[in-house]
């Protein structure tokens, strides 16, 4: 088991070091930006500022999917602070000393992500609301997936602090996306 454990960790650190190496996006000075403003998506300032603007001032349907997707945040970070206070994880910055990050590095624990769970909580019922538009799925994994590695290109996370994030943030705004349905 120690062995399994040892492997896993050895190539999530590769992982992240890759996601994180900044020459690659040197070449590619586009993507780095992309990463740099993608990540703000996943704060609480747009998810909640964004939910709470829809769901005051969207026309119906809309207004719904903003409160399903305040909800599903508000709800999705109550785990997230109880398991960020029980798992005391140091950032990838903390522990490895060959991790580039920006200038004011978050320093509270690393696991789960915050911004992942967020994106996920907040993107989901929106894709629900437009399931039957093809376009809607792929920009919404797309946005999702770049705040998650974002996350790990900052040097902030670890990739399975954004996949315990992202199922975290999914599955509570599936719930609240069923669970709405009875008090319609």
């Amino acid at each position: 088991m120690r062995k399994t454990i040892g492997w896993l960790r050895t190539r999530e650190q590769q992982l992240l070091l890759w996601a994180n190496r900044r020459p690659a996006y040197k070449r590619n000075e586009w993507v780095g930006r992309w990463l740099s403003l993608i990540t703000h998506t996943g704060g609480a300032t747009f998810t909640l500022a964004t939910a709470l603007l829809a769901a005051w001032l969207a026309p119906s349907p809309w207004n719904i999917t903003g409160w399903k997707c305040l909800l599903a945040v508000i709800i999705s970070h109550i785990p997230v602070a109880i398991v960020k206070r029980k798992f005391r994880r140091l950032r990838p910055y903390q522990a490895l000393p060959e991790v580039n990050t920006g200038k004011k590095p978050l320093k509270d624990s690393s696991f789960p992500s915050g911004h992942t769970t967020a994106i996920f909580a907040w993107l989901i019922p929106i894709v629900f609301m437009n399931m039957f538009l093809v376009v809607i799925v792929p920009l919404a994994l797309l946005v999702g997936v770049s705040v998650g590695w974002s996350r790990m290109y900052l040097g902030l996370h670890y990739p399975s602090d954004v996949a315990a994030g992202a199922m975290l943030g999914a599955t509570t705004a599936i719930a609240v996306e069923y669970l709405w349905m009875p008090f319609i």
